[in-house]
């Protein structure tokens, strides 16, 4: 296969980058202690309504911590969205924990209240109250919020935001990762913040925080000498990758806006023309559209218009394959009417990088509408 021209959703460097890596360089600060990590969790937090946020090695990890502070153990349930990557997912099972997978709602695509409370409900018949609630908001669009956090509220049970693809959206003017009682980022190559790899983790108390950064750091009691009373990982973003991730943060909104020029023009000249459905925006909701992703007719398949692009060395993705039917979790339990299954079977990803200039994505149009007549 030849390499890819047009790449899905590609790293994309604003041009300050060097220079903060070359002053974490010239501070002889590279590994995980550095005043470039301080400053990068300040603005994190500036963006985030002032939570504390903790700069850390991946958005798994953050989900990860998130879990250990609601102290999520050994033969405990988390509920936990299908449709999603699947890293949302893996850290229940880091804990020894079972997820319980909940269907996607029309409107968003993200987790369906409606079955999220008979989830609820019918683990509580078998004695199993959920200890999280994990929702995932995807492709950078809010999930019903409102409703989710009155069943969250109803129940007692804590919820974890995987905020990984919708970093800088909002709902009712709120941040996104700020809803629950923790928020996850993902800063991966293709998001639209990068640091090239890490994350953060988002905290509602300073209690959290401070147990987070303990936990991150290999539980290191306060002493002169190492000393641990439990066991801790090494979860801690570097200073270098913290340069990084202050040089995109500069021109976070100009980034948003270009991905939502992105999908706004696929809107206009194939999704609106070929009455495609897609992920909407939830009412008093913004998304970032971090990928612009729609459905295909019933005649049309995903696999073959990947195709079909991949030969004019152009990337498309499938949507995420629903976690309940993955080899590695296909015997949990699953509530819903497979709604996330008929998104995967015909929905699809376009390029959607914020380096993708017009000439890149009007090659890509008149393809997909060659494709679709």
């Amino acid at each position: 296969m030849k390499p890819f021209q047009i790449w899905l959703s590609p790293p994309f460097l604003s041009g300050k980058e060097k220079e903060y890596i070359q002053e974490a360089i010239d501070s002889g600060w590279i590994s995980t202690v550095g005043n470039h990590i301080e400053k990068f969790e300040r603005i994190l937090s500036k963006n985030l309504k002032n939570y504390f946020v903790i700069p850390l090695n991946s958005g798994t990890s953050a989900i990860h911590l998130a879990l250990k502070l609601l102290d999520v153990k050994d033969g405990d349930e988390v509920i936990c969205p299908s449709l999603t990557f699947v890293a949302t997912a893996n850290p229940i099972v880091y804990q020894r924990a079972n997820p319980i997978f909940v269907d996607c709602e029309q409107e968003s695509w993200n987790l369906s209240p409606e079955w999220l409370e008979i989830a609820i409900q019918n683990r509580l018949k078998r004695g199993k109250k959920p200890k999280a609630i994990i929702i995932a908001h995807l492709y950078g669009n809010s999930s019903k919020m409102n409703e989710i956090n009155n069943i969250a509220l109803t129940y007692q049970i804590p919820i974890i935001e995987d905020n990984a693809e919708a970093f800088g959206a909002k709902y009712k003017n709120e941040p996104l990762g700020t809803l629950g009682t923790l928020g996850v980022l993902s800063f991966n190559g293709n998001k639209i913040i990068t640091t090239s790899a890490g994350g953060a983790l988002i905290c509602s108390s300073e209690n959290f925080y401070s147990k987070a950064k303990y936990l991150a750091h290999q539980a290191k009691s306060p002493v002169s000498y190492y000393h641990h009373e439990e066991v801790g990982y090494n979860y801690g973003m570097s200073n270098l990758l913290a340069a990084i991730g202050i040089a995109q943060l500069y021109n976070l909104e100009e980034r948003i806006q270009k991905k939502r020029q992105i999908f706004n023009r696929y809107y206009e000249e194939l999704i609106k023309p070929f009455n495609l459905r897609y992920p909407q925006e939830i009412q008093s909701s913004f998304s970032t559209r971090w990928l612009s992703a729609f459905l295909l007719p019933e005649d049309k398949s995903p696999s073959e218009l990947i195709q079909v692009l991949e030969n004019h060395q152009i990337e498309a993705r499938r949507i995420w394959k629903p976690l309940h039917t993955q080899p590695i979790y296909e015997n949990q339990p699953f509530y819903g009417e497979h709604y996330c299954n008929y998104l995967f079977e015909r929905g699809i990803c376009l390029p959607s990088g914020i380096g993708l200039n017009l000439e890149q994505q009007s090659l890509i149009i008149e393809i997909v509408k060659t494709f679709l007549e």
